[in-house]
């Protein structure tokens, strides 16, 4: 894929993991660029049903490389996607955007942004003793990889004022009270991983569906979310999939689902 990102793929669950260990996997610009290219990469791939993202070495994310950035400016631009969003956003908001539910494993550090990358997954798994921080008012930064609406789904609203505000480190114990992470697990990767087959076995379409109906739950109007429900169910009930569930269901075997 690049030297800061890997994917492998196995039983329709990709494993990616960002490979820039050595320095704590902190965001360089190639460390953006290849992040979303992974992220553009899964878009188009039909082969894929669930995402885990990890990262090597001793952290997920430690943030910006404040060295490089510093050396030499962000490099990045104001471009925006068809989604809206400028490369620092799509390296977090990509992931919710995915068609397919994405599973962060997070161990050592989620700082900054990487604490805005994790934030884009769908669910969140934390190994004890990772340490959590909004780290962006530290240097004198807002927060700014969309990090504010992904948040507003997770935490209380003075919760996250208070952690932005102030930029302090926080526990695993304390994100899983705030709703940061979904779970803490000895092995995070193995856990997501275990996972990520789970869903991988149900109907690619209904998840897909599912998924589409949870990123809009927050902010659509009720009427438009009833309309949305009805318009998901159409488009799966009495299809292949949907009959070869029943079908495996009933016959207490695995389903074979077509994409």
């Amino acid at each position: 894929m690049s030297d800061r990102v890997s994917i492998t793929v196995t039983d329709q669950v990709a494993d990616v993991r960002l490979t820039r260990g050595d320095k704590m996997n902190a965001l360089d610009l190639p460390m953006f660029h290849g992040i979303g290219a992974a992220i553009d990469e899964l878009a188009a791939r039909k082969d894929v049903r669930c995402v885990v993202l990890s990262g090597d070495g001793r952290a997920f994310c430690a943030g910006l490389d404040m060295g490089t950035m510093a050396a030499g400016g962000s490099g990045l631009t104001a471009d925006r996607n068809d989604q809206g969003a400028v490369l620092a956003q799509h390296v977090s908001w990509g992931w919710r955007n995915l068609p397919m539910p994405v599973i962060a494993a997070v161990h050592g550090v989620a700082f900054g942004g990487g604490f805005q990358i994790m934030s884009g997954a769908d669910i969140r798994i934390a190994a004890p003793g990772t340490r959590f921080a909004i780290r962006e008012m530290h240097w004198g930064l807002v927060p700014d990889m969309a990090g504010f609406p992904l948040w507003r789904t997770l935490v209380r609203d003075d919760v996250l004022r208070e952690l932005i505000y102030t930029a302090r480190e926080f526990d695993a114990d304390e994100a899983l009270g705030h709703g940061f992470v979904t779970r803490i697990a000895d092995d995070p990767h193995a856990a997501a991983i275990d996972l990520a087959r789970v869903i991988a076995a149900r109907s690619p379409h209904a998840i897909r569906g599912a998924k589409r109906l949870c990123n809009m739950a927050h902010d659509a109007e009720p009427l438009a979310m009833l309309e949305a429900e009805t318009a998901e169910q159409i488009a799966v009930i009495g299809k292949p999939n949907m009959m070869e569930a029943v079908a495996a269901n009933m016959g207490k075997r695995a389903a074979l689902f077509t994409d």
